[in-house]
Order: C-alpha cells, then sequence, then structure tokens
C-alpha cells in the first residue's frame, strides 16, 4: 500500500515540483508550545480509558469473530490496506462482513451498501473495498456496535462469519476478539506525543490492548538489530505478537476494471492498454509526475526513486479534485521536458488498492502530454464540478494503468 509521513498541512492542493528530494523518516514533528494542551488531551483519554476497564462504560461482545484493526496515531499507517489483506485471507472460505464510521461520507446512522450505492452515501475507502470484493457486506455507523448487530440479522444473506472494524481501535464500544493495532515504522510511539502537541491518539501505554502489533511501512532490509530497538521500545507483553511489513511493488498492469461502472461516463468504449513494466521506468524511459492523495506520501516517494525520476504533486487525503486541480495537474504535464525521451500518452494509477482514483485519473485526456502521470490514493473527482468538454475528455482515456503493490509481512525473528 501506499507509504504515509507524517506532514501534511494543506486543505487544497499542494504542488512540489522538485525531483527526488532527501526524506528524514523517524524524526517526527512535535509542536512543544502545544505541549500543555496535549497533557488535558491525555486526561480525557485517561479518564475515558479508565471508564472503559473498570465496566462503568460498557464494550459490547458479540457471538460471532470481530477483528478489529486500528492505529494510535492521527494519519496514515496503512489500516485500509491492512483490512483489505484480511478480506483477502478470509474471504475464500467465510462470509466476511466490512464496519466502518465511513470517513467523510454525506449520510448519518446506518447505511449497508449495495450495488447501487454512491461513494457519498458511505464513504470512498467502504465504496473502494465494496467494489472490489463485491462479495462482502459493508456497513457504515457512527456506532459500530449498531452496524454490528444490524449487518448480522437474518435479512442479510449469506449470513456473517466474521466481521472486520476498520479504525476500530479507540471504538472501545465494541469488544473485538482479536486487536489489531499498526503503527509506522516511520513514527513510532516513543518518538512522538499526543495530540495536538504530536500525533498520537492515544498514549503508548494504550498498546497494551493490542492482541497483535504490525510495525508498517519497514524498509525491505531492516535489520535484526534495528528490530531488537523497535521491541524493546514497545515493552510489549508475552502475549502480544509482533511482526513488521514493507511493500512490493510489481508492473504496471492496466486499471480498468477499477472503472466505476455507476458514473457519468462508463458507457463509452476504451482502447486496451498497454503494460508498462518496471524494468520500462528503470530505463528512464519516461518523465514522470508523481501524483499523490494520502496522508503522508514521503514514504512512497522514497521508495519510487528505485524504480525512476519524478516530479511529485501532493493533495491531502481523501482529496475531492475539482476542475481547477485537473487543469493544474495538466499544466504541470505539459510542462514537462522531452529530454529525447518518447512522448507517452498513458495516466499511470499507482495503486488498484486506491481504485476510486480513476475518475481523476481519466480527466486528464486530450491534453499534450510528454510524460506519465502516476497516482496513488483516494483521489475522487466530483463529475458535476467539470464542464462538459472535460466529462468528454475522460471518457475517451482508457489508457490508465496502474501498479501492482503487496504488503508483506512476517513475524518478529
Amino acid at each position: 500500500m501506499c507509504g504515509r509521513k507524517h506532514c501534511f498541512h494543506h486543505t487544497s492542493s499542494h504542488i512540489s515540483t522538485s525531483k527526488n528530494q532527501n526524506v528524514e523518516f523517524n524524526s517526527p514533528k512535535i509542536w512543544y508550545p502545544l505541549i500543555p494542551f496535549s497533557w488535558l488531551y491525555g486526561a480525557g483519554v485517561y479518564v475515558r480509558n479508565f471508564l472503559f476497564d473498570c465496566g462503568i462504560l460498557k464494550s459490547a461482545g458479540f457471538d460471532i469473530p470481530v477483528i478489529s484493526v486500528g492505529n494510535i496515531t492521527v494519519g496514515g499507517t496503512g489500516k485500509t490496506p491492512m483490512t483489505e489483506y484480511l478480506i483477502r485471507l478470509l474471504r475464500t472460505k467465510h462470509q466476511v462482513s466490512i464496519v466502518s464510521r465511513g470517513y467523510k461520507r454525506q449520510t448519518k446512522g446506518y447505511v449497508r451498501a449495495t450495488e447501487n450505492t454512491h461513494m457519498s452515501d458511505i464513504g470512498d475507502e467502504p465504496y473502494q473495498m465494496k467494489q472490489k470484493y463485491p462479495e462482502i457486506h459493508v456497513a457504515v455507523d457512527e456506532k459500530r456496535s449498531r452496524a454490528i448487530t444490524n449487518i448480522c440479522q437474518a435479512d442479510v444473506t449469506p449470513p456473517t462469519d466474521v466481521v472486520l472494524m476498520d479504525d476500530g481501535f479507540q471504538h472501545r464500544y465494541v469488544q473485538p476478539g482479536i486487536n489489531i493495532l499498526l503503527m509506522d515504522y516511520n513514527r513510532l510511539p516513543h518518538t512522538d506525543f499526543l495530540l495536538p502537541a504530536g500525533k498520537l491518539r492515544e498514549p503508548k501505554s494504550s498498546c497494551r490492548r493490542a492482541d497483535i502489533v504490525i510495525v508498517t511501512k519497514c524498509p525491505g532490509d531492516i535489520t535484526p538489530t534495528e528490530e531488537h530497538g523497535i521491541e524493546r521500545s514497545l515493552n510489549l507483553q508475552p502475549w502480544q505478537k509482533l511482526f513488521y511489513s514493507h511493500y512490493g511493488y510489481g508492473n504496471l498492469v492496466p486499471m480498468r476494471n477499477y472503472i466505476d461502472p455507476l458514473n457519468d461516463y462508463s458507457d463509452f468504449s476504451f482502447s486496451k492498454p498497454q503494460d508498462i513494466t518496471l524494468d520500462d521506468l528503470k530505463a528512464n524511459k519516461y518523465n514522470v509526475v508523481l501524483l499523490t492523495g494520502i496522508a503522508s506520501p514521503h514514504q512512497l516517494e522514497s521508495d519510487f526513486r528505485q524504480f525512476c525520476q519524478f516530479t511529485p504533486i501532493r493533495f491531502e487525503d481523501h482529496h475531492n479534485f475539482t476542475k481547477k486541480d485537473i487543469d493544474l495537474i495538466a499544466k504541470y504535464l505539459n510542462n514537462l521536458p522531452v529530454n529525447g525521451k518518447q512522448k507517452n500518452d498513458k495516466v499511470i494509477n499507482r495503486n488498484p488498492e486506491f481504485a476510486t482514483g480513476i475518475q481523476h485519473a481519466e480527466a486528464v485526456k486530450g491534453i499534450e502530454r510528454q510524460g506519465m502521470l502516476i497516482m496513488s490514493g483516494q483521489v475522487n473527482v466530483n463529475a458535476k464540478e467539470l464542464d462538459p468538454q472535460t466529462r468528454i475528455a475522460i471518457t475517451e482515456l482508457g489508457e490508465a494503468l496502474s501498479i501492482t503493490v503487496t504488503e508483506i509481512i512476517r513475524e518478529k525473528i
């Protein structure tokens, strides 16, 4: 999945035109003037957890297995990719149901996804999972316990065998059977501080509630000595399992399978896209623009330097793209130098795990480009904000590709 770092400070688009800047990891920014407010926040978190631990606030248990995937930091630790990893692991033998809050959806209360459900009704990440795995049940609700109760009703068929609760570590009104806690290798709890001075939702001591801890976005060559240092800093209990994960990148493959069948341009025919291998990227055949719409893009940018040089363009996580954004991206594509490299009219999406980016990827068709656009993130286009010409341009692309990414997980040495 996508690497993410701690800082992303804008609400609209942010463009970086410098190529291949060095990335500094393991140095989270702490806003020291805000530390007194972090103490107040921490006191509130302590009281809340104390009330749950003492049973004053109740956690609901369920007769079916509930697996929670969450974190204790704000920003990207890979919760949704991990949830999808579990879907792939379980769906061949079990009927899986996903329960989520439905971040940035335009509805309230309980909503169960159907084949006709729009992304705005359930949020982009639940929508993404339903589109990729249509056989699973997906429900959103601010009250996760109510969502689990409803999705396990007799009228929901086939009946649920296991529930995956996305971003459920802080939602203590549900008592999961397995609590999986994710933490970013580049921002471990012992280097961070509570909100708002840092990015911690809870103190490091809350890790004790986890059954499994996974350190995500590790380098592929992490050493046993470094792993031992991480283990000591976490101070886990004997019953807690510790794993490490890193990302493996594959070839660029056609992403037409991820086109939203409900959008306004799905009836158009598309030409057959051609694969692009990582060797082609490494051969420096293309000028590349790397577009991200994720919380922390720096890990991805660092990883991608092994394949090619690129110009990064960064948008915020869950960004809804407008025509203005599309025009801006097109401007940067048009300004790429040829430098003897072949011209390319393909638009590349970096990650099939973030399939909702197809709408935006297609929106830059028809523009003279001398480069490749590689996308990453839950990036969405509001078709109503696009003029007719741009919407026609969207329908004519059919050249979008996506890079295959695999999360590789292993237990500590």
